[in-house]
């Protein structure tokens, strides 16, 4: 008997291998470019999306240029309930103007950054304000959502307008609307959700392919290497690198 799951899986990262490689290269090729001349990607994520953020960096083979902006508020919510509970975590990304709030935070540079906002519903306020937000700052910005999911809803955000329908680059995840995919008998909904997978599979293609954009243009990406295959002097001493290069990109008054 096959496991269903990885056959959903397998399904969903053919499908985008088979229509996303041109958005996903373009996005590459954008990132590439920013990274190269010193600038940043900022990364946003709220809710499960924050995992897309935290694939890319900071982790083991990831490169430095990017600039996760991660909304505890927004993004933890493993108590369930309580204090950082889950249903204010839902709540507020529903709400107007938190958006803006959270990019008021920071200083962004026009002319060598953009940005990747993940959201797999594409439909509540933050996410598509964020996006909206980081547009008007003069940023181009990438969008990884379920365009099957957000085609299929109406939009939370005031101007009724999906992630999908602001972003400058779109890359579809293929999942489909409602995020899981596996029907159980004797069970109300759908059990086993495919965004965080598709999301995965979406992020670590731009990771390469950036990568070799910057080594295109001459440069050599900093890269954070493993701890647990290097001797530890040479992996300390990486290490300190990273740290040295992300805090001098990230040199700007309120980043």
């Amino acid at each position: 008997m096959s496991l269903r799951y990885a056959a959903v899986a397998r399904e969903i990262i053919d499908r985008i291998e088979q229509t996303q490689e041109e958005p996903i290269r373009a996005a590459a090729d954008l990132f590439a470019s920013c990274i190269a001349d010193g600038g940043l990607v900022h990364l946003f994520g709220a809710g499960h999306s924050r995992m897309g953020v935290e694939e890319i960096f900071p982790r083991i083979g990831s490169i430095v240029g990017y600039h996760p902006i991660v909304e505890m508020s927004l993004s933890y919510y493993t108590n369930v309930v309580g204090t950082m509970g889950l249903a204010q975590s839902l709540f507020l990304e529903r709400v107007d103007g938190f958006g803006e709030v959270l990019l008021d935070n920071y200083v962004f540079d026009p002319a060598r950054d953009a940005a990747l906002v993940i959201s797999s519903t594409g439909i509540n306020n933050v996410p598509v304000e964020v996006a909206l937000g980081l547009r008007s700052r003069g940023l181009k910005v990438v969008a990884i959502t379920s365009v099957g999911h957000s085609s299929s809803v109406p939009s939370r955000h005031p101007s009724g307008q999906h992630l999908y329908e602001v972003a400058d680059i779109v890359i579809d995840n293929c999942t489909p609307p409602g995020d899981a995919s596996i029907q159980v008998e004797g069970a109300d909904f759908p059990v086993s959700p495919t965004s965080t997978l598709a999301t995965t599979t979406i992020v670590h293609n731009l990771n390469y392919l950036v990568a070799e954009g910057i080594v295109a243009r001459g440069q050599k990406p900093l890269v954070l290497g493993s701890p647990h295959f290097t001797d530890q002097e040479a992996a300390r001493a990486n290490l300190r690198e990273y740290y040295a290069e992300f805090r001098r990109r990230t040199a700007r008054p309120g980043v």
